[in-house]
């Protein structure tokens, strides 16, 4: 069976709420320490709303409009390096409210795809702050189908299946989940993995923010539910190298989407 490597780089940072520019200035070396040691990388991912954090009180004034800010770093670094940017997510501001939105960026520089998270985080205000997406995540990864997800969606294991169904065979997560919820972040994240035997790839923040503490632990994991990869609570870029090919592998041998019977789950 032919190959399919695709070779990652995790940015977990500490993302300081309410302060745009010094976000951007620690993404911009954290990017350029991305492509200049190690291997250079197929594909880069970063945190959850890594340009505002939940600094949600302000979050009208600091979005960034229409991602213009975000386009315009992530584009030229894009296409200079050729390499493929999962750009986390942001605080995105449009004429009706602020989104928290991923951009996908191609190696030419160009936006590929974008997702809006649709499921609010109620536990920390967001349904009050924020619009939510009405779309499903999905763009191509390398060669590869490929489907994203933002931290509380997760939990939804409806929309992970949905887009294994519309043939995903990865799943790129960007999270600021915190403290004390390590257990759940792995066991969903695993349980993701599993059950839609594919790989999963989330990026968590780390550090401190008023008075949530965030653990890091970026994880990679292939379908099988190994874990290939897994930051601990600093900042740093985890790196991994993966073989796409192994989903089809997994999926012919317990052929659990074949064995469906979507008749029966319909309410």
């Amino acid at each position: 069976m032919t190959t399919q490597k695709l070779r990652l780089a995790l940015l977990q940072m500490h993302v300081e709420a309410g302060s745009p520019d010094a976000n951007f200035r620690r993404l911009t070396d954290m990017l350029e320490e991305a492509v200049n040691t190690g291997d250079k990388p197929d594909l880069i991912m970063f945190p959850e709303m890594w340009n505002t954090g939940y600094a949600l009180d302000q979050i009208s004034g600091l979005a960034d409009s229409h991602g213009e800010r975000t386009k315009a770093l992530l584009s030229a670094f894009s296409r200079k390096h050729g390499v493929q940017i999962v750009g986390g997510s942001i605080a995105e501001g449009r004429e009706d409210g602020v989104y928290n939105t991923i951009y996908v960026f191609d190696e030419e520089g160009n936006v590929q795809a974008d997702y809006s998270k649709i499921h609010l985080f109620r536990l920390m205000d967001e349904e009050k702050h924020l619009q939510a997406g009405d779309k499903i995540g999905r763009f191509t990864a390398g060669k590869t189908e490929a489907g994203m997800m933002i931290c509380y969606d997760i939990r939804f294991p409806e929309l992970a299946r949905k887009l294994a169904l519309a043939g995903t065979k990865m799943l790129f997560v960007p999270a600021q989940w915190p403290n004390p919820r390590l257990h759940h972040w792995r066991t969903l994240l695993l349980a993701r993995a599993i059950e839609n035997q594919m790989f999963v790839i989330a990026c968590n923040r780390c550090g401190t923010s008023g008075t949530s503490t965030f653990f890091g632990h970026s994880i990679i994991i292939d379908p099988w539910g190994e874990v290939i990869a897994e930051a601990g609570e600093e900042e740093t870029i985890l790196r991994a190298e993966i073989d796409v090919s192994l989903v089809d592998q997994v999926r012919s041998k317990i052929p659990v989407f074949e064995d469906r019977r979507p008749s029966l789950y319909e309410s």
